[in-house]
């Protein structure tokens, strides 16, 4: 390798501290004084989790093995004194969080992103970064080790370690754009398109990881066609983290990390009915494996060369993780992977989601895509009262901007077509979009004006107007009262009790009754002041448990109810209205198939 470049090494320190060893050598640079940092965040994950915290020691010598001179500027931040030679610095990184986010290790496997490992050598971000990861480094003896660092063949004159894997980044923007997991996994491969999909799974159990991958081409497929030639990947892997319970994922430039309960997901045997669960999975591959053009290539100009030592806002997350949000159901649907029917009822709770959550009435989506950092990702169990989520209400404009657009077109625009203007004028050149970017597309290549759709639904803080919108594309909104305290919207079996009263708190079960998690402004349970936090013991004398608390408050016959609570030790009565339950659920039906049908554009 003739050009000057960063190396790093990272091995296994030992798994009962759960602890990784990593090195950087730097070559003799101009200067005398490095400083050295690691990322305060994530892209994808706009929260500040100064991942630097984790770092345990930092030692630095020079090339000849002399101790060289560190100081600490900050949380995150390292100056070392070089006196202009070479030099390699050496850390240990706690690696103990169990996310999508961070670094992990157990008995059996590990993971880490680049952003927990990776430090980056200030003013030169853009000098090629070679890595080298141990053979060993699985904590499993019979490990595989999964990235898509670009895989470097080295000459014998650049002194390789046969022990090692080998990687070449292009600058430190794409070293830490690759999560790497070593240990025991199941895997399984499909080519598609001409792209290698790679689906790894941790550990190992009896999961049909082949049922799995089968049911991903599809997405996969739709997700490539979508976009069209030339593909940004030439290889792409759904990194799994398998846990007792735990979910998320977040995406990267050619794979994605994922958390997901291992027993939601299908076992070999099983029969081939889907899961409302194992549909979740499905949506969040498909949601992570779109952000790989719609995030990863096409994003807020901000977010090109973002600063990840600090907070970066932009109020586009409404278009990138709404849209996004939109489309990673529809995908499911469109493939054939679930019906109609199945589609509408997931999109009828996300209805109710929305519907139920008083904050859209106070925060629009594009100020929660800009108070991410500080509102959405640091949310407490009365932000329901407050915020609006730019994922779920994001989604839904992108549902009613659709239909919106065929609307006033003659159905000649759609979204997906707005998409593909999106793409080849910003994302397929990676540019970075302005914040009006989907008004200026609309009006440069639909010559459609829909200022005032913005100003409505995005900026402020109207319901987005499905319920207008939706016979359209031949479906039907019907609300009604919430038939139970787990009713979240949707088709539900019919319920015998009638007279049902809203009650507008979510509960747990608890030892004694139940544990409340969550209270709705203005809510029987509100004006009762019932806090969260409450174990609710019994309404009007009798005990209560999570399956008998509503069939109690229908059968209370007076205007008042009692509450019996234990608040921090102290035992209160409280007073709540009886009140009938509002309707505030949706569902949605299906009026004219064909219509509707069309609109879907399920393939084959």
């Amino acid at each position: 390798m003739n050009q000057k470049y960063f190396k790093y090494n990272v091995e296994l320190a030992s798994v009962s501290q759960r602890l990784l060893s990593v090195s950087l050598t730097i070559p003799a640079l101009d200067e005398s004084e490095l400083v050295l940092s690691l990322p305060a965040w994530i892209p994808g994950s706009y929260m500040i989790r100064d991942f630097a915290k984790n770092i345990v020691s930092f030692e630095a010598v020079d090339e000849n093995q002399r101790e060289l001179n560190v100081s600490k500027l900050d949380k995150q931040r390292w100056r070392v004194n070089t006196n202009g030679v070479g030099c390699t610095i050496s850390c240990s990184v706690y690696a103990n969080d169990l996310s999508v986010r961070s670094a992990f290790i157990n008995d059996d496997w590990l993971f880490f992103n680049g952003t927990s490992t990776f430090l980056q050598v200030e003013g030169y971000q853009h000098v090629p970064c070679y890595v080298e990861l141990s053979k060993s480094l699985s904590p499993h003896a019979d490990g595989i080790i999964e990235t898509t660092l670009p895989q470097y063949r080295a000459a014998k004159e650049d002194g390789e370690d046969s022990q090692a894997h080998h990687y070449l980044a292009q600058n430190y923007a794409e070293l830490i754009d690759h999560p790497v997991f070593a240990g025991a996994a199941m895997v399984a491969k499909q080519e598609v398109e001409g792209v290698e999909f790679r689906l790894v799974l941790s550990g190992e159990c009896e999961i049909d990881i082949e049922r799995i991958m089968r049911d991903l081409v599809p997405i996969c497929r739709h997700h490539l066609q979508f976009f069209g030639k030339p593909y940004p990947i030439k290889e792409y892997s759904f990194i799994t983290m398998l846990s007792q319970d735990g979910f998320g994922g977040l995406e990267h430039r050619s794979s994605t990390a994922l958390l997901f309960p291992r027993f939601d997901l299908p076992l070999r045997g099983e029969a081939a009915l889907k899961s409302e669960s194992y549909i979740n999975f499905l949506s969040l591959c498909s949601h992570e494996l779109f952000h790989t053009w719609h995030v990863k290539r096409s994003k807020p100009k901000v977010m090109v060369e973002p600063d990840v030592l600090n907070e970066v806002y932009t109020p586009q997350l409404w278009i990138y993780e709404g849209f996004t949000s939109f489309y990673d159901d529809l995908t499911v649907a469109r493939t054939g992977l679930i019906n109609a029917s199945q589609y509408l009822d997931i999109l009828a709770k996300n209805m109710t989601r929305v519907h139920n959550n008083p904050g859209r009435h106070k925060q629009s989506v594009t100020e929660s895509s800009f108070d991410a950092w500080t509102r959405f990702y640091k949310q407490d169990a009365y932000s329901v009262n407050h915020i609006v989520s730019y994922y779920t209400k994001g989604g839904l404009i992108a549902m009613a901007l659709d239909i919106w657009l065929r609307q006033h077109s003659g159905d000649k625009y759609n979204l997906d077509l707005l998409m593909e203007h999106l793409w080849r004028d910003y994302g397929e050149q990676e540019l970075g979009t302005p914040d009006e970017v989907i008004s200026e597309l609309c009006d440069a290549h639909f010559n459609l004006d829909i200022s005032n759709f913005i100003e409505r639904y995005v900026t402020g803080t109207e319901d987005a107007p499905l319920a207008e919108l939706l016979p359209h594309i031949g479906v039907e909104v019907i609300t009604r009262a919430a038939l139970s305290l787990n009713d979240k919207g949707g088709k539900v079996a019919p319920l015998t009790l009638a007279n049902q009263k809203a009650f507008g708190a979510s509960i747990k079960a608890h030892s004694v009754g139940v544990t409340v998690t969550q209270v709705l402004e203005n809510s029987p349970a509100c004006k009762a002041s019932l806090f969260v936090n409450d174990n609710l013991i019994a309404v009007d004398g009798w005990q209560v448990s999570e399956s008998n608390l509503q069939r109690l408050l229908n059968a209370a016959s007076n205007e008042t109810i009692t509450l019996t609570v234990l608040r921090d030790g102290r035992l209160l009565t409280l007073a709540m209205p009886s009140q009938d339950a509002q309707e505030t659920h949706i569902e949605l039906k299906l009026v004219d198939e064909t219509k509707f049908l069309n609109w879907l554009q399920v393939s084959g």
